[in-house]
C-alpha cells in the first residue's frame, strides 16, 4: 500500500504536473505517463484522490490543445536538436565515424591539393559545394556566441556535445587554411564552374581550386571575422579542451594582426567572391568586431583600446545600423561594447562605450519598430521581420538572437530599452524574439514551418544540391553535371532527402512562400540563417524550464493551503 505521506506527494506532484501551462509536446506526454501511474497507485486507496486525477488526466488533452492553438506549442527542444543536425549535412571532407546525417558521405578529398595545401574539411554555405571562408567563420561566430550565452541550456538538454562538434568542425578547418601568419585561404571551389553543374558533392567535377589572401592581397574583413570565430571560440573550449583554445586563441591574435596591417576588402583581391559574397560594407566592421572578440577571449587592454579608439575611424559610431549579418557586424560590436557600461574597469572609457550604446539602441528600437523618422524595419502583414527580398529569414535569425542576447543582459542590470517611441522592457523584448521565432515554426499564414524537418509542414524541394538528388548510400552511380539538372532539378517531387534543420530564405513581403527548387530566393538555406537559431532555441528552453519550475512550486503552495 501507498503509504499516507508518499500519496500526498503523488497527489501534489500530479496537480502541479498536470496543470502547468506552456508544456511542450515531449514533456506533455511524459507527464500524462506520469498520471497514468499515479492513478493506479492511489486507485485503491482513495476515491477522491482517483476522480481528481481522472478530471486532471482529462484536463491534459486541454491544456495540449490550449498550448498548439494560443501559446503555438512549439518545442524547443526539437527545433534545437533539428538545427545543429543541420550542420551536418553541410560538412565537407571526410566524415566522422558519428556522422548522423546518414544520407551525406566523404566528399571534397582533395580540396587544396592543387595548391600543395591540406584544405580538406569545413563546410558548404548553402545549397552549392564553395566553402567560402566570410560566410563559414561568421557561421561559427555565431555558433560560439550561443554557447557562451546558454551552454547550460545546451549542456541541459543534451546537446552541448553537437554544438562543440558543430563549431569545432569549422575551426578545425580554419587552422587548415591558416598556413602561416599573414596567409589565409579565403576560398576554395568556384562559383561559376560550381553553379553550372547540379550534382551531389560526392560526386563533385567541378573545379576545387583554392584561393588565398596574404600581404600582396589583403582581406581584412575576411581575417577580422575569421580571427573573432577563433577567439569566441577559444572562450567556449577553454574548459574542455584548454590546449586547443590556446591553439585557436593563438591563430585569432596572429589573423587579427594581419589584418589590421594589411588592410584591404578581400572581393577586391579575391574577383571570384564578387558574385556571391560581396564585403558590401568593407572591413572596417570585422576589424572591431575581431578587436571586441579578442577582448572577450583574453581581457587584454590592447583590444579594448583598440575598440575604443579605432570607434570612430572604423565606423563603430558613424553607422546606425538595421541588419547585423554575414556581412554587416557594426550592430554586433555596438552591441557586445553597450554590454561592458556597467563595468567598473571600463569607466574611463564610458563616453566612447554611451556612443556605441545609443546605435546598439538604435538597431533595437528599429527592430522592435520604436525609432521615429522611418528607421524602423518592415514587417510582413504578419509581424515577420523583412529587410530584403533574398534569403530574408538570416535577418530574422540575427535579429532575433541579438534581441535575447540584450534581453538578458538588461534584465540582469535592471534596466530596460529606451527608444524614441517609448520604454521598452526586457520581457517584451523577449516575447518580440519569441513571435519570430515561432513564426519560423509555424504560426505564419501559410502554415508552414521555416526550418526544414520541424512540424507537420515543411518546404520539401529545398534548393540543395545534395538533398535533391538520390543519396550516395542509395544510389553509388555517378551523376554528371548536366544530368543533376536534367533528371533532377526539374522535378515536382520533394527532394528524396530531408535537410532537416535548414532554415530556409522564407516567405516574402506578403508572407508569401512558393516551394520550388528554382526558387531559390525563397527555398535555399544557409548555414549564417541557422546559427543563431541556436542560441535562441536555447534560451527559449530556459524560459520554459523556469515557468514550469515556478508554476509547479505555486500549484504545490496552494495545494498546501
Amino acid at each position: 500500500p501507498v503509504k499516507s505521506r508518499e500519496r500526498e506527494r503523488l497527489v501534489r506532484e500530479s496537480i502541479a504536473f498536470s496543470l502547468s501551462p506552456f508544456i511542450p509536446k515531449q514533456r506533455l506526454l511524459e507527464r500524462e505517463r506520469f498520471t497514468k501511474i499515479t492513478v493506479m497507485e492511489i486507485h485503491r486507496h482513495s476515491r477522491w484522490h482517483f476522480l481528481l486525477l481522472i478530471t486532471i488526466s482529462s484536463a491534459i488533452s486541454l491544456i495540449g490543445v490550449s498550448s498548439e492553438t494560443e501559446v503555438g506549442g512549439f518545442d524547443y527542444g526539437e527545433a534545437l536538436s533539428k538545427s545543429l543536425l543541420y550542420f551536418e549535412a553541410q560538412r565537407s571532407g571526410r566524415l566522422p565515424y558519428n556522422q548522423r546525417v546518414t544520407w551525406r558521405d566523404h566528399s571534397g578529398l582533395t580540396d587544396g591539393l592543387e595548391q600543395g595545401v591540406d584544405l580538406v574539411g569545413g563546410y558548404h554555405d548553402a545549397g552549392d559545394h564553395v566553402k567560402f571562408g566570410l560566410p563559414m567563420a561568421f557561421t561559427v561566430t555565431m555558433l560560439s556566441w550561443s554557447v557562451i550565452e546558454y551552454g547550460d541550456s545546451l549542456a541541459s538538454t543534451g546537446e552541448l556535445s553537437h554544438a562543440l562538434e558543430a563549431i569545432k568542425w569549422g575551426t578545425d578547418y580554419f587552422i587548415k587554411a591558416h598556413t602561416s601568419p599573414n596567409v589565409l585561404w579565403a576560398e576554395v571551389g568556384d562559383g561559376d564552374t560550381d553553379h553550372y553543374c547540379w550534382q551531389r558533392p560526392e560526386d563533385m567535377t567541378t573545379s576545387r581550386r583554392a584561393f588565398k589572401i596574404d600581404e600582396n592581397n589583403p582581406g581584412s574583413d575576411l581575417a577580422g571575422e575569421t580571427a573573432a570565430a577563433m577567439a569566441a571560440a577559444s572562450i567556449v573550449f577553454r574548459t574542455t579542451n584548454p590546449h586547443y583554445s590556446h591553439l585557436l586563441l593563438h591563430h585569432a591574435q596572429q589573423l587579427f594582426e594581419f589584418g589590421d596591417k594589411y588592410r584591404g576588402k578581400y572581393d577586391e583581391s579575391l574577383r571570384v567572391v564578387k558574385s556571391y559574397y560581396a564585403s558590401v560594407s568593407g572591413y572596417m566592421d570585422e576589424l572591431l568586431w575581431g578587436a571586441t572578440w579578442l577582448y572577450r577571449a583574453t581581457d587584454n587592454d590592447h583590444y579594448m583600446s583598440y575598440v575604443v579608439d579605432m570607434a570612430h575611424q572604423l565606423g563603430g559610431l558613424s553607422w546606425a545600423m538595421s541588419e547585423f549579418s554575414w556581412d554587416v557586424k557594426f550592430a554586433g560590436v555596438q552591441l557586445l561594447a553597450s554590454m561592458l557600461i556597467k563595468e567598473d574597469k571600463h569607466k574611463q572609457h564610458s563616453k566612447v562605450l554611451q556612443q556605441y550604446k545609443s546605435k546598439a539602441d538604435h538597431y533595437l528600437c528599429s527592430i522592435l519598430n520604436k525609432n521615429i523618422n522611418g528607421t524602423n524595419v518592415q514587417r510582413t502583414p504578419a509581424g515577420l521581420l523583412y529587410v530584403r527580398q533574398w534569403n530574408n529569414m538570416q535577418y530574422v535569425s540575427t535579429a532575433s538572437f541579438l534581441l535575447t542576447v540584450y534581453s538578458d543582459h538588461l534584465r540582469k542590470a535592471n534596466s530596460d530599452l529606451e527608444c524614441h517611441e517609448g520604454t521598452v522592457t526586457p520581457d517584451e523584448m523577449l516575447v518580440f524574439a519569441k513571435s519570430q521565432i515561432d513564426y519560423i515554426l509555424g504560426s505564419n499564414p501559410m502554415k508552414t514551418s521555416y526550418l526544414v524537418g520541424y512540424g507537420p509542414k515543411y518546404p520539401t524541394r529545398v534548393h540543395h544540391r545534395g538533398a535533391s538528388i538520390a543519396s550516395y548510400k542509395d544510389y553509388k552511380g555517378f551523376i554528371g553535371c548536366t544530368q543533376g539538372y536534367d533528371y533532377w532539378y526539374g522535378r515536382s517531387e520533394p527532394n528524396p532527402s530531408v535537410l532537416v534543420g535548414a532554415l530556409v530564405g522564407g516567405p516574402d513581403d506578403r508572407d508569401e512562400f512558393f516551394d520550388r527548387r528554382d526558387n531559390y530566393v525563397q527555398t535555399e538555406a544557409c548555414t549564417y540563417n541557422t546559427a543563431p537559431l541556436v542560441g535562441v532555441f536555447a534560451r527559449l528552453i530556459e524560459i520554459e524550464e523556469q515557468k514550469l519550475e515556478e508554476e509547479d512550486v505555486r500549484l504545490v503552495a496552494t495545494y498546501r493551503k
